[in-house]
């Protein structure tokens, strides 16, 4: 079936979204082991290991940016090209595909050049001291010499997903990983080379995972070609995309103003296990986010292309599948987080007064996440239809209307227990959240239908 052009259009949605979310659900988890062990494997270097894990914890603001630089064009690129392919017009879901890969070529360029020259000042801005900074610089140092393979890997594998090759994307992600997970200890130990063998065995293999996805992009089986002819990126072709992958883009670049956010305000009112246990927070929403972030990635491809050829009942059935599929699943590990909070704290710590704390603060901000799945559902649809402005307003409206300000004002309204108050900002935002986008999806989604289900274009 991968071999037929039309698979995205006439296999049963159901096994469809079963079979390119699988993959998909399988790479996140992979990727997700892929840095807890790297981080296991520095943590763990004699006589330095605790300084260095924290070193490379504060490069973790500007990995995120660097990520969502490649989510900025990948996210965008690929459910325009997929809506491209529906239409049944290959050349300019290719032309999609080669502007993006140019366009990522020199934000590669330009990002490694950033980063060569600012690290230091923007690595003591995100946290680093003087007793963590060498290994934050060392670290960086070498890992921004990569930035073209995180740029092409991240981003060109979503041109993968899009056209439903799920098993091959999550190829993409485990080969980088086990590749890490080997190159890990014999660059760290074996060369004896620590902090930098870390970041010389991330390149390496991101290195791996770029050469898999180039030479499938380039081979017989894709059904979009990476060509030479449509990679300058040019503006009538790329703007488009950029405008798309914006939302994404905003999502993810918006974690690290985010996340210094709460940890200046939790030091202030909790201190240092207030600021350890938002960690173990982020962590525990970061591992049960993924399996609903899978799913909603292997419907997109399902989604953009019946969107370009215009079959609007499999756009609707995939979006109520898709939507309750998520549903369920968020639900579900709510309902296990609120009965079962300290199972999940004990995964990333063994200390009691730390994962007392933790315990506690789990269920207040994971109070919003009963109806989130909702959120990921119409978000996800949204970019899948190629609805850039809804988009962009739902994640806007999310992270920087809500989320900033409730981490400042909330703490005052509970002046009994301020750090908790912090803790809570997450869920009144979820909630605000998952309304306002509910309401914009039921317009916006009606009048994308009603726009297909014409005779012709308007």
């Amino acid at each position: 079936m991968q071999n037929d052009k039309e698979f995205l259009g006439t296999a049963p949605v159901g096994r469809l979204l079963f079979r390119l979310a699988l993959p998909t659900v399988v790479a996140q988890l992979v990727n997700m082991l892929y840095n807890i062990v790297d981080r296991i494997y520095i943590g763990h270097i004699e006589g330095y290991g605790d300084l260095a894990l924290t070193g490379v914890g504060v490069c973790m603001p500007l990995i995120m940016i660097v990520s969502a630089f490649a989510a900025l064009v990948g996210s965008g690129g690929a459910p325009r090209a997929s809506i491209s392919m529906g239409k049944k017009d290959y050349e300019s879901a290719e032309r999609i595909l080669g502007g993006c890969f140019g366009l990522q070529l020199i934000i590669s360029v330009l990002l490694t050049v950033a980063l060569l020259i600012w690290n230091k000042p923007l690595l003591l801005t995100f946290g680093a001291s003087e007793n963590t900074i060498q290994y934050a610089t060392e670290y960086m140092s070498i890992y921004a010499l990569g930035t073209i393979f995180v740029q092409l890997t991240l981003g060109l594998n979503a041109f993968i997903s899009a056209q439903g090759f799920s098993k091959f994307s999550m190829l993409s992600v485990v080969i980088g990983a086990a590749c890490n997970i080997v190159l890990d200890p014999i660059f760290i130990y074996g060369f004896d080379m620590g902090v930098k063998g870390a970041a010389i065995a991330t390149i390496l293999s991101q290195a791996a995972s770029t050469l898999w996805i180039i030479l499938f992009l380039c081979g017989k089986k894709t059904l979009l070609h990476l060509r030479l002819k449509y990679m300058l990126p040019v503006p009538r072709v790329v703007l488009p995309c950029i405008a798309l992958g914006s939302a994404t883009f905003i999502m993810q670049a918006s974690e690290s103003v985010i996340s210094v956010c709460f940890n200046s305000s939790l030091l202030g009112y909790g201190g240092d296990v207030a600021v350890g246990a938002m960690t173990i927070l982020t962590s525990v929403m970061q591992f049960a986010m993924l399996p609903m972030q899978g799913v909603a990635q292997g419907a997109q491809p399902i989604l953009s292309y019946n969107f370009g050829a215009r079959r609007a009942d499999r756009v609707k059935k995939t979006y109520k599948l898709l939507l309750v599929t998520c549903l369920c699943y968020s639900v579900t590990i709510w309902t296990l987080v609120m009965l079962f909070p300290q199972v999940f704290v004990s995964i990333f710590t063994n200390k009691p007064e730390l994962a007392a704390f933790a315990t506690d603060a789990l269920r207040v901000y994971y109070a919003g996440m009963l109806l989130f799945g909702i959120q990921i559902a119409c978000q996800m649809t949204f970019v899948s239809l190629g609805n850039a402005p809804s988009s962009v307003i739902v994640a806007v409206m999310r992270k920087f209307v809500l989320l900033l300000p409730l981490i400042y004002i909330v703490p005052h309204l509970v002046p009994d227990n301020p750090t908790m108050g912090v803790y809570l900002a997450e869920p009144i935002a979820d909630v605000i959240a998952v309304t306002f986008t509910t309401v914009l999806f039921i317009f916006q989604f009606k009048k994308a239908m009603k726009k297909i289900e014409q005779p012709t274009d308007i």
